[in-house]
């Protein structure tokens, strides 16, 4: 719907809302927010590929993050969302390392700087992704597991016989589930950075919406790829008195221009 209109009419749409009662200070105010994640994980996992598709960029444009299969991020590095420079995705050095020790990842890497951090693998979490769950859970920071390259597996496993695409993803994930029991409850996102409409993109966005502090989930919702332009929001957010109220059953459109 929201492609479909030009930008006066999509403005006019976005007007009509009730989210758009925010006082144009407040709705200034918001889109100053900044939201910080950090990506890391196993050197090869894909983690340059998903700061990549959180950015909506392909991996050979000219402001991608480097790609690889040797570790090419050596410190972290920040990348601004093209459309939300206040967005920022920090792609982290790799902890493969047979020195690998978590405290430490997190006192280099500057754990106090982000919001929440997306701990990457594409295949089995090794005992370094859970050391470092550990440690990122005593800071009492927020932290997800990604199970990244989705689509290789399906493809590698799509010739056999009897193959059924959801029994795969159903294995995977409990055997991720089964592997993560020592951090607590796991929660687990089978996602491919080249298709992210796909598998559980969609509900790692749901939950980072329920996670996160209502200034902050504004910023993550006007970043979102342009593949999700138009979101149907069970409760949207308006501004009254410095404090948030839920308006219930409104649109509420990822760009607001």
């Amino acid at each position: 719907l929201s492609n479909e209109l030009p930008k006066k009419k999509k403005l006019a749409l976005i007007q009509s809302l009730p989210i758009y009662s925010l006082q144009k200070g407040n709705l200034k105010e918001l889109e100053n927010v900044t939201l910080n994640i950090a990506v890391t994980g196993m050197t090869g996992a894909g983690k340059s590929s998903l700061v990549n598709a959180l950015r909506g960029l392909p991996n050979d444009d000219k402001n991608a993050a480097p790609t690889g299969t040797t570790e090419t991020t050596m410190e972290p590095n920040m990348y601004p969302h093209p459309s939300m420079p206040n967005v920022k995705i920090w792609d982290l050095p790799g902890i493969g390392s047979p020195k690998f020790r978590a405290k430490k990842y997190l006192k280099d890497v500057e754990f106090h700087t982000y919001d929440f951090f997306l701990i990457v693998s594409s295949e089995r979490f090794k005992e370094n992704d859970i050391e470092l769950a550990r440690e990122i859970k005593k800071c009492k920071k927020i932290f997800y597991f990604i199970r990244t390259k989705i689509d290789n597996d399906i493809r590698a496993e799509s010739h056999k016989r009897n193959f059924k695409e959801w029994m795969l993803l159903k294995n995977i994930r409990e055997d991720c589930k089964a592997n993560l029991l020592r951090v607590g409850i796991p929660k687990i996102f089978l996602v491919s950075s080249f298709n992210l409409e796909k598998y559980d993109f969609q509900k790692l966005i749901n939950t980072l919406e329920d996670e996160l502090s209502e200034n902050k989930k504004f910023a993550l919702i006007q970043s979102l790829p342009e593949e999700r332009p138009l979101l149907l929001c069970t409760t949207c957010l308006t501004w009254d008195s410095m404090r948030w109220q839920k308006t219930p059953n409104v649109f509420f459109l990822s760009q607001l221009a």
